[in-house]
């Protein structure tokens, strides 16, 4: 299974803004609020006045999304070394022609081409202070909500609601910032609370779905009691923040950034600081972060980088067994110095980087893809290395894919960010089953193992307000809906019985939209303010395999 960003990430984009959808190249995800109406305006002021400083013109145009230092906020940091992958003149493309499945619009009709190479340069200065995140800075941040315990005979021992507490939703709303927390069978809300600026990457539960945590895109991990409905505890774990990983048993939460270049163990009861791990490789240089996963089988944490060809395995296992880092002719024998085996690192080096991944089922093959390359490749996490390629084209979202079993294998499937096409693959063979072609790039794919459907959105361009539905037995695309035209449609989620099907309309005057998910017809909307993502707690804990992980 995989991440979700946004919100699913993400959110697994998500914000993708959300779930999961800062990519390694959009690294340029301006001020979505500088919209053409602003921007023209803007322009028409920049024009009138040629002297306006660079610094101006960021403050103007990329602030809001950037951050004022460059640190980061709805999108990435804007630093020398988290633009380590993106050339100056690409970088000029990007903020003249936009990114395409991101939120970076285009500036070429806002501002010179003076202007834009100009402000590439200034991103691409060293800042006049290294941003630092430290030890001291994280254990001064924590901050206590709740005195009780979890876990000491004070602690509700049930909801405070009566709801199936494990058919309930999460709806992470991005508009307003805010969280509900949704009954799956009445389709009421229960609670209502406000969040972090902006989380990312999907929340993450406890094994038995008691405790949720949030990452948000600037640092703060949250932990939130699903019965009391109340925030417990918040630590801002780093500066600009991709998401976070919960151990399966419950005791670790693993935190990954963007800035600084760090992995932040924290314990789950309180949030009480473990360690940190620099990303550093052996000639001291650093990679931000792309996304941490808990791999529940392997007893580890499986981390992906942006800026090294390699995956980290860490075992989060009280006996973990021994790494060797590069050849031993044999271990048993001593010839070797293994890694400390508190959280040992286990390094597999790529042929290429990975943006993008999904587990199988055994989480014993790990699928993955550079937003660059022009294939992916399965790695086996066993024997540490590449044993196949993968046809996928364009730019496809494995943190969004999905597996359901099909004649005598069991496929995945996966949308594609940059192309109108879902790509059905045989996790028997790696080959390719059938390309399915949509209406255009999407974003997130859904399904239950008890629905005959995948859903699987457009997202962007012309048709973003359509959503496919494909049959999983023929492979072919049984309807398309368009539940609100014109507004964005994404991001489904199943009850836990698969019976109803949640879609979002991503607005800020926004919906969440119930269907049946038989009949495919409309049951109910709920207002919602941009509502980035809904998380089934049943399905997620159960690592359901129609949803991101």
């Amino acid at each position: 299974m995989s991440y979700d960003g946004p919100a699913d990430m993400t959110v697994r984009f998500l914000l993708f803004v959300v779930d999961q959808l800062v990519l390694a190249a959009s690294i340029f995800m301006f001020l979505l609020a500088a919209a053409p109406l602003h921007a023209a305006d803007k322009a028409q002021s920049n024009e009138a006045s040629p002297d306006v400083s660079v610094s101006d013109t960021y403050e103007a145009q990329c602030a809001s999304c950037h951050g004022k230092d460059r640190l980061g906020g709805m999108g990435p940091a804007l630093l020398p070394q988290n633009l380590a992958r993106v050339r100056q003149a690409e970088a000029v493309n990007i903020i003249t022609n936009g990114r395409v499945a991101t939120q970076m619009p285009a500036f070429g009709d806002v501002l010179s081409t003076d202007q834009v190479e100009t402000l590439v340069e200034y991103i691409y200065q060293e800042p006049e202070s290294d941003p630092v995140w430290s030890e001291s800075d994280i254990l001064a941040s924590r901050v206590v909500h709740k005195t009780e315990a979890p876990g000491t005979e004070t602690a509700a021992q049930r909801p405070i609601y009566d709801a199936d507490p494990l058919n309930v939703f999460l709806v992470v709303e991005g508009g307003d910032h805010h969280v509900t927390v949704l009954d799956g069978d009445t389709f009421k809300p229960i609670h209502r609370f406000k969040s972090r600026h902006a989380l990312h990457g999907g929340p993450k539960y406890s094994s038995d779905g008691r405790y949720v945590y949030f990452a948000s895109r600037d640092g703060w991990v949250s932990k939130f009691d699903m019965y009391t409905l109340e925030t417990i505890v918040e630590v801002r774990a780093g500066i600009n923040t991709r998401n976070l990983a919960v151990s399966a048993d419950d005791r670790y939460i693993l935190v990954g950034n963007y800035l600084p270049h760090t992995l932040v163990l924290l314990n789950a009861d309180d949030l009480s600081l473990h360690k940190i791990i620099p990303v550093v490789d052996d000639h001291g240089n650093s990679s931000r972060v792309s996304a941490v996963y808990t791999a529940e089988p392997r007893e580890s944490f499986i981390v992906a980088l942006k800026d090294f060809k390699e995956v980290w395995e860490i075992s989060y296992s009280d006996d973990p067994d021994p790494v060797y880092q590069g050849y031993v002719h044999d271990y048993k024998m001593g010839e070797g110095m293994a890694e400390p085996s508190d959280f040992p690192i286990r390094i597999i080096k790529l042929d290429d980087f990975l943006d993008d991944f999904f587990f199988d089922d055994s989480y014993e093959h790990l699928i993955g893809a550079s937003r660059k390359g022009e294939q992916g490749q399965v790695i086996n996490l066993d024997v540490g290395r590449r044993i196949a390629n993968v046809d996928l084209p364009g730019m496809p979202h494995l943190g969004s894919g999905i597996t359901w079993p099909w004649k005598d294998t069991t496929v995945l499937a996966s949308p594609n960010l940059k192309e109108g096409v879902v790509s059905i693959i045989d996790t028997k063979t790696w080959k390719t089953v059938k390309r399915i072609e949509t209406l255009g790039p999407g974003f997130f794919m859904r399904s239950h193992e008890r629905s005959p459907y995948a859903w699987v959105d457009v997202f962007t361009g012309p048709d973003k307000d359509a959503v496919h539905v494909i049959d999983k037995q023929t492979l072919e695309i049984v309807k398309t809906l368009r539940p609100s035209p014109g507004k964005t449609s994404g991001h489904v989620e199943f009850t836990r019985d698969g019976r109803y099907a949640l879609l979002s309309i991503w607005e800020m005057d926004g919906e969440v939209v119930v269907y049946d998910g038989n009949t495919l017809e409309e049951v109910t909307r709920i207002p919602a303010s941009k509502p980035v993502g809904k998380y089934n707690v049943f399905n997620k804990i159960t690592r359901s395999s129609g949803t991101s992980h």
